[in-house]
């Protein structure tokens, strides 16, 4: 049996403004119409023992990682709330222990959320090998083959060929490479001795191993992430569809990914080659080369105007953009920040991010357009003194009990239908209706109906931050 293991906890700071550390790329339809998160569950879909998924996000995205599978008729195993980022060795760690807690030995089979692959069988002829090496208690990472001096990528430096024994009736071959080194991101003039030499290969950042083994590898090499692991893990907890991890253990365990804990000082590493269109969609460029592009090699994403364009990629979410006379650039339009850089210079987009974050900008964090368990809440104007939201609530969904001591709000029902909790008080209030929630009053707002409900709330007062929500009762657990 093999589970994968699905990494779902980054921030993806290279996509600003699109993606946001409340809402990062994993969560997006970057390609097509499903997200990458989605898109790494099903593209094992038709592959033979496969189990249900283990993921591994924030807790801030949990809701919209539960949603995400439910949409695509996905039961993730488990859902685990890592309450701080501490990279990927301890991730695997409770991965591990998760799917070793059934009794099972099962192989993990660990894949980034936000990875592109657009040959999905040659992808699965290489698995089918991974589960060869994982059989013989081997700890397994793909290489991807290169084909340009890429800088932005630590590369695997492959030793002695292990074995090529061909399965014809499935067409694939066993082919795996002891691992000499690993490497960090080199200068361009390293990239390209790399490339030339045919002994490098990118460091995907996928890994095919036993559960016991990579447990036992990491008590071998790292006994404190081990043992820090194994204490949050005991005293985690069921939470609706989530597990949480008890925050102080995980919080003391040390940060570090599974390359150095283990790949590097591991004797059973093995690396397998793959090539099968593979991109980690880390920047704008990335995803301008994996992009369907016109006559003048354009990538363009929405409300797009140009003329005499070339070698671009032009994305634009809420209005349009008019571009004359640009060629090899980024133009990117959210609600709230346009971004536009050259595209060689796209891997500088993450400092663009810090300053955000130094000056404590919100445009780090969210967008306007902030997604809830229970629907979406869009901001359309923000003052001092009021702010007008558009709200959109999911089917059956609910909103928590809650009252503001701050502020009063205006309801006004644009689609579907609500039922209303004022006080002691309930009642339905149906398109073009509206309520009061004058300040301190408890109050609730419910979709009763099957399809979404759509209002526009105004508030006023004193103060309209999140600081001001004062929950009674709440059926996700906030």
């Amino acid at each position: 049996m093999i589970v994968p293991v699905i990494l779902a906890g980054g921030t993806g700071t290279r996509l600003w403004p699109l993606s946001r550390a409340l809402y990062p790329k994993q969560l997006m339809n970057l390609v097509d119409e499903h997200t990458m998160l989605q898109s790494t569950v099903l593209r094992l879909k038709n592959y033979d023992g496969i189990s249900d998924p283990i993921i591994l996000c924030n807790e801030g995205h949990r809701f919209m990682v539960a949603e995400q599978m439910r949409m695509i008729k996905v039961k993730p195993s488990a859902i685990i709330l890592e309450p701080v980022g501490r990279n990927t060795a301890p991730a695997l760690a409770i991965a591990g222990l998760k799917a070793m807690s059934t009794g099972e030995d099962p192989v993990l089979l660990v894949l980034p959320a936000d990875h592109y692959i657009k040959d999905i069988k040659r992808f699965h002829n290489a698995l089918k090998t991974g589960e060869y090496y994982a059989a013989l208690e081997k700890m397994i990472t793909f290489g991807i083959v290169p084909d340009a001096p890429e800088t932005g990528y630590g590369y695997i430096r492959k030793g002695e060929i292990l074995s090529v024994a061909e399965k014809k009736e499935n067409n694939w071959a066993l082919e795996g490479f002891t691992i000499v080194e690993f490497v960090e991101k080199p200068d361009s003039k390293t990239a390209r001795k790399y490339l030339d030499s045919g002994e490098y290969c990118w460091n995907s950042g996928m890994f095919m191993f036993k559960a016991s083994r990579v447990l036992g590898e990491l008590k071998k090499y790292t006994p404190e992430i081990s043992d820090a692991c194994e204490k949050a893990f005991a005293n985690g907890k069921e939470d609706l569809d989530f597990f949480r991890l008890e925050v102080a253990s995980f919080k003391a365990c040390p940060s570090d990914s599974i390359d150095y804990a283990v790949m590097e000082k591991t004797d059973n590493g093995v690396m397998i080659p793959l090539q099968a269109g593979w991109n980690d969609l880390g920047s704008w460029e990335a995803l301008w080369r994996v992009g369907e592009k016109d006559e003048n090699s354009n990538v363009v994403s929405g409300d797009i105007l140009i003329h005499d364009v070339k070698n671009s990629y032009l994305n634009a979410t809420n209005r349009m953009i008019a571009a004359v006379g640009l060629e090899d650039h980024i133009v990117v339009e959210t609600s709230d920040a346009v971004l536009i850089s050259p595209k060689d210079r796209v891997q500088d987009v993450k400092k663009l991010v810090d300053k955000l974050k130094l000056y404590r900008r919100e445009e780090a964090l969210s967008h306007k357009k902030d997604y809830r368990p229970w629907g979406i809440s869009e901001s359309i104007i923000s003052t001092e003194r009021f702010m007008v939201n558009r709200i959109v609530v999911n089917p059956k969904a609910k909103l928590s009990l809650q009252k503001h001591y701050h502020r009063a709000e205006h309801w006004i029902v644009v689609k579907g239908t609500a039922l209303v909790t004022k006080e002691d008080e309930t009642f339905v209030l149906k398109e073009d209706q509206s309520t009061y929630i004058p300040l301190g009053e408890t109050h609730r707002l419910e979709n009763i109906g099957e399809l979404p409900l759509e209002i526009i709330e105004v508030q006023s007062g004193s103060f309209l931050g999140n600081n001001d929500i004062v929950r009674i009762e709440d059926a996700y657990g906030r």
